[in-house]
């Protein structure tokens, strides 16, 4: 059954415009999904959603690939624009549960997991978790300072790898000295005169690749409790690589 909304004043309008903050996805504890490949995502990964929401179009046309089990909203095409974030919206969403960040243990984890360190450009993070996907990492983890996963950019530009491979946001600090603590390596990426060409270590089955910000690469105090920092040989005349190539240069090297 479909539940017509078709005010602005309406309630769960107002929660799912409130999706797009912080402080709105904290109260809720959900976050919105915004397009069908996004909401197709979710579902072909049965991951668990709180609500469907679309113009009777979007509906329409995916009605084959919704869930039976799920609340689903028709929203009139004035009301469906007021809730995406993007200039042109698809019309139909989704909202999901926050996962529980302390359900994955850095002291039991295993796999090859990249993990984040301040690095802020929602491009660049979606092309590294896509990426992560690709060469069949474990899971990612968004360090201090790292945009939220469940930024509406952030979500976009996963494309959907988010549903694949497992994401934490937590202090990189405990997960780089719970892996040192079992003689897991962590590889930095950043250049200090001990560091080694990326291509001189083993395949990493289990341990972890960090990287650093843009701008500053990674912070020094990280850079200390890393088991090796690695730098890529720049053959031409370029003064560095972008953070999301470099990462897929190091993870199809040492994991895929």
């Amino acid at each position: 059954m479909k539940e017509k909304i078709t005010s602005s004043q309406n309630r769960r309008v107002k929660e799912w415009r409130s999706l797009a903050s912080k402080k709105g996805r904290k109260a809720t504890r959900t976050y919105l999904l915004e397009s069908w490949h996004l909401v197709q995502e979710a579902i072909k990964a049965q991951q668990p959603l709180t609500a469907i929401m679309g113009t009777a179009e979007q509906l329409s046309a995916h009605a084959d690939g919704l869930p039976t089990d799920v609340p689903i909203y028709e929203l009139t095409d004035s009301l469906a624009k007021t809730i995406g974030d993007t200039g042109t919206p698809q019309g139909i969403f989704a909202t999901a549960p926050m996962p529980d960040e302390t359900a994955i243990d850095p002291k039991t984890a295993t796999g090859a997991w990249l993990f984040l360190d301040y690095v802020q450009d929602p491009g660049n993070i979606g092309t590294m978790v896509r990426t992560a996907d690709a060469a069949g990492l474990t899971g990612v983890v968004f360090g201090k300072g790292t945009a939220s996963r469940f930024l509406p950019k952030v979500l976009r530009a996963m494309q959907g790898s988010q549903f694949h491979i497992q994401l934490v946001e937590a202090d990189l600090h405990d997960w780089i000295g719970a892996f040192t603590a079992r003689q897991l390596p962590v590889y930095g990426t950043n250049l200090d005169p001990q560091a080694q060409d990326y291509c001189d270590v083993p395949a990493l089955t289990n341990g972890a690749i960090v990287m650093g910000n843009e701008g500053n690469g990674m912070a020094p105090d990280l850079q200390r409790l890393t088991t090796q920092n690695l730098y890529i040989p720049i053959k031409g005349q370029a003064e560095s690589l972008n953070v999301a190539v470099a990462a897929g240069v190091v993870m199809f090297r040492l994991v895929g």
